[in-house]
């Protein structure tokens, strides 16, 4: 992959996984938890996010080998459940603002891509807004399907263990330590003609599809 287009998409993916965490960080505030706020997380400045590997390193090897499947993340905003009114019910709410976030930037997108297709006689440099736009709507969508995984750590796992017993829910996020492993193996071996790549891939195309672009 070219050299420009690899540093326009990661450029993409770290402000829309920092919008996504800062969403996680000012809803956990609105519900009781001032975690993220004191620790300073709740702005848009790069450093306080970037995480080497995960924001930088990952999802740019994954850009430039032509993934199909491209991810990455920010340093998770702390967020300490015992500071919300209801804990699970307030977390799992917490966890969705993150890949909410995400699919609210790839219609906002959409739709200005839609309404720029729609025009005629585009000045030249418009193109390239289109394919930026473009590659908006498709690395935030991938933000989104991939951070709803029920596999924790992922924003999935949180929403998942809200309709589970305390227990349960405690020894099913228990495997977070190993998730990023998890997703891994996953990526790389069908299980019974189940491809965990194949199946963010074709949950990507059906959003587009149903965004028009």
């Amino acid at each position: 992959m070219d050299l420009t287009l690899a540093a326009i998409s990661l450029t993409i993916l770290i402000f829309s996984a920092i919008l996504h965490e800062v969403a996680h960080g000012l809803l956990a505030d609105r519900l009781g938890d001032p975690t993220a706020s004191l620790a300073g997380r709740l702005t848009l400045n790069p450093i306080k996010h970037i995480d080497p590997f995960m924001s930088v390193i990952l999802p740019f090897l994954l850009i430039v080998s032509g993934s199909p499947v491209i991810f990455g993340a920010a340093k998770p905003v702390p967020v300490d459940p015992f500071n919300l009114r209801d804990g699970k019910k307030d977390m799992a709410l917490v966890a969705l603002a993150g890949p909410l976030t995400n699919v609210v930037i790839a219609v906002f997108a959409a739709l200005i891509l839609r309404s720029l297709g729609f025009a005629s006689n585009l000045p030249e440099g418009t193109y390239f807004l289109l394919f930026v736009l473009q590659l908006v709507v498709r690395l935030n969508l991938l933000l989104a399907i991939f951070n709803l995984l029920p596999i924790p750590p992922l924003d999935g796992s949180k929403i998942v263990a809200m309709f589970l017993p305390d227990r349960e829910a405690a020894s099913y996020l228990s495997i977070g330590t190993f998730g990023i492993f998890i997703i891994f193996f996953l990526l790389m071996f069908p299980i019974g003609g189940f491809s965990l790549g194949g199946f963010m891939f074709g949950l990507l195309n059906l959003a587009q599809q149903l965004l028009g672009v």
